[in-house]
């Protein structure tokens, strides 16, 4: 009886070490899977934690401004091969104070004088053409002299050289003044001159045919007075003006209207004009490359009439 008490003893002390090792490693267990389930929670935080870093980092600087490009960086190669890497910047000269800088001198010719200017001497070549009585693109009308020559088509320059007065030099010493009255277009290089028969004949032979030159502006001494004239079909509504023997060239023309003066549109062909004919008929205003400026009143509305003037610009 005895015996069976304590079997029966130890059959309950088998299931209870039995229940405890099985609760231990049931609890141990979960506690294994407990500690694999934070795990990747750490990682995960982790990832957030430096994706956040980086926006961070992104918002601190801003990005460029729109439009404005950051340059790369050169490489040291580049840089070493670069002349101009080690270069020195100049060094600014400083400006002058008020009370010590030099009075400006005005200068010798408007900026308005075109490609054609005083004082200055230009290189080319002379060639000859017939020039019938004169007349060209300047439309002036038959010469007195013949004494002219066409300008090429650079130099000419819509026809702001029309009335110029240019001395001519060849090469043999021989020398001549002519007046501009025609265009000389392409294939005429800037600097070539086309001079009449008339003209190269005081140069060289006509039979040359081409020479070189050199050629400067002139203001002759005594060209007389200025005149002026409507063109063909000019009326209260519309008008074409045109000065004729202007010792300068000229740099504008202008006339008078309600509204004050008013700058005319200048032609190849030499006329300045009013397309709706404001100031046609009343006060004009000429200004020549040097600045100076002429009023002239009392010249009437009368086409393909050369009206005289009594004035003139000064000589220079």
């Amino acid at each position: 009886m005895q015996e069976t008490r304590q079997a029966a003893r130890q059959r309950r002390h088998r299931r209870r070490l039995l229940v405890g090792s099985t609760t231990g490693l049931v609890v141990t267990g979960l506690l294994v899977c407990l500690v694999m389930t934070m795990q990747p929670d750490r990682e995960d935080d982790a990832g957030r934690a430096a994706a956040t870093a980086v926006v961070d980092s992104q918002e601190t600087h801003p990005p460029a401004s729109p439009g404005k490009k950051k340059s790369p960086s050169p490489s040291p190669s580049e840089v070493s091969a670069s002349p101009s890497a080690k270069a020195k910047k100049p060094k600014a000269s400083p400006s002058p104070s008020p009370s010590t800088a030099a009075p400006r001198k005005a200068p010798a010719t408007s900026p308005s004088a075109g490609r054609i200017r005083p004082k200055s001497t230009y290189q080319g070549v002379a060639t000859v053409y017939k020039a019938g009585v004169g007349d060209g693109a300047c439309s002036y009308g038959p010469s007195s002299d013949m004494m002219i020559a066409a300008m090429n088509t650079t130099d000419y320059e819509t026809s702001k050289a029309c009335g110029a007065y240019v001395r001519v030099r060849a090469a043999n010493g021989a020398s001549v003044t002519v007046r501009i009255t025609n265009e000389c277009p392409l294939p005429c290089a800037p600097g070539q001159l086309d001079l009449s028969e008339q003209a190269f004949a005081k140069l060289a032979p006509i039979s040359t045919g081409r020479i070189a030159i050199t050629w400067s502006l002139l203001s002759p001494s005594s060209p007389g007075t200025l005149s002026i004239r409507y063109k063909n079909g000019s009326s209260p509504y519309w008008c074409g003006i045109q000065a004729i023997g202007h010792r300068n060239p000229l740099a504008r023309l202008e006339v008078r209207t309600s509204g004050g003066w008013r700058q005319l549109a200048r032609t190849d062909y030499n006329y300045f004009l009013s397309p709706d004919g404001s100031g046609c008929g009343k006060a004009i205003r000429i200004t020549d490359i040097y600045g100076e400026r002429l009023t002239i009143n009392g010249i009437a509305l009368r086409p393909e009439v050369v009206q005289p003037t009594g004035v003139q610009f000064a000589r220079h």
